[in-house]
């Protein structure tokens, strides 16, 4: 098969990997297996799974379903990442943190107003909160957010259903939807994995006063070669954007018309937590600036010290028995002990995963990264400890 990271590819110039104990042996093999087997079991669409040790493409292959309604995943093939936008979001935020415009503690209602009343769900009645809502909490999911689809309307009740979240024209519209919305939780007081993201999207335009969109090309996108990444899906684009696999139930089937979220061009309502559309060529890079603390290729994007804030412990145990061993940083879960997910991964591994069953991880005590890309629906949770038990047995 011809690689899909041409020039990753070319690392081999730098010798060959030894590979560290901790890393399978007959990982290429049995990676491929598992790749093949959900396809088989109907729980998966095509996939590409990529494996970096050392600068080195260790693993690199792409299972091609070849079903009715499936495409080949290319080289340019996008994937709506989802919730693996939450780092490059954080990276955005990191990079204003370095030029010293907010601090972690600042009250978010400083730059955005409209957050300085909040209110909290307490059993079946609403009250005020009683702490301010910070910025270190939107980053660490700490707000009190869960996902709710906000849309358009008065603030809901208790018993009020909220209508879809990607009905705003702007992150501002969005902002101001979120502010009228009961948090489930005090701000800081516990973990709640929800919209924050968005919400950070806002507070990077009016810290560099440019669109969100824009100030994610500058400093991220651009400097990366990220050529792919972004909001928005053209015509031209929409030809290259995997099918959805849904495998919910005894519903098994392909579809090029549930996207979701709003990918148009004419949207400013740019969610980042969960809104770009990436290749695995692109996200790789990023994964390899990670890896690196911060250097892409003789070029800094962030500091040591914004990766060594990013992957700082903030919430213990974030998925109990569904992932367990996973801790949360900026947006990351970071493995703080080794094998604490009963997979080998070794202590200081961080990552994150994707809605559509995508995921990846950084592994520094190995040098090494991972990444899996597939658009399919609804997400398989074994999937992630099943890969790392290849990477790792």
């Amino acid at each position: 098969m011809k690689p899909l990271l041409p020039a990753l590819a070319l690392a081999g110039l730098l010798g060959p990997a030894t590979l560290a104990q901790t890393v399978s042996p007959t990982m290429s093999k049995d990676l491929e297996s598992i790749q093949a087997s959900i396809i088989e079991e109907g729980l998966s669409g095509s996939n590409v799974l990529l494996v970096v040790r050392d600068g080195e493409v260790v693993h690199e292959h792409v299972e091609n379903s070849g079903r009715e309604g499936d495409r080949d995943i290319q080289p340019d093939t996008l994937f709506p990442i989802w919730s693996m936008s939450k780092p490059i979001t954080i990276a955005a935020m990191l990079t204003l943190h370095e030029q010293g415009l907010f601090d972690w503690k600042d009250p978010v209602a400083k730059y955005l107003p409209c957050f300085a009343e909040l209110t909290v769900r307490d059993g079946d009645t609403i009250r005020p909160a009683r702490t301010p809502l910070r910025i270190i909490d939107l980053m660490t999911h700490r707000a009190g957010w869960s996902y709710y689809n906000l849309g358009e309307g008065p603030p809901p009740t208790v018993d009020q259903p909220q209508p879809d979240q990607t009905r705003f024209r702007d992150l501002q519209e969005f902002c101001e939807t979120a502010a009228a919305y009961p948090l489930e939780s005090d701000p800081g007081s516990a973990y709640v994995y929800g919209i924050n993201q968005a919400i950070l999207g806002r507070l990077v335009e009016v810290l560099s006063g440019k669109p969100f969109a824009e100030y994610l090309e500058e400093t991220i996108l651009e400097p990366l070669g990220m050529e792919q990444t972004s909001f928005v899906l053209d015509e031209e684009r929409r030809t290259r954007f995997q099918p959805l696999y849904i495998n919910r139930g005894t519903l098994r089937g392909y579809t090029e018309i549930l996207d979701e979220l709003n990918y148009s061009p004419e949207s400013r309502a740019h969610f980042g937590g969960e809104g770009l559309v990436s290749t695995l060529d692109d996200y790789a890079r990023f994964a390899e600036m990670l890896l690196n603390r911060g250097m892409f290729r003789g070029r800094r994007i962030l500091s040591e010290a914004s990766i060594d804030r990013m992957t700082e412990v903030t919430s213990e145990d974030i998925a109990g028995a569904t992932w367990p061993g996973l801790d949360m940083g900026f947006s990351v879960f970071v493995i703080s002990d080794d094998d604490a997910d009963g997979h080998g991964t070794p202590a200081g591994t961080f990552g994150w995963f994707g809605y559509h069953s995508t995921q990846f991880w950084i592994d520094p005590a190995n040098d090494l990264y991972a990444i899996y890309l597939s658009r399919t629906r609804d997400f398989h949770w074994p999937l992630p400890g099943m890969i790392r038990d290849a990477v790792y047995d």
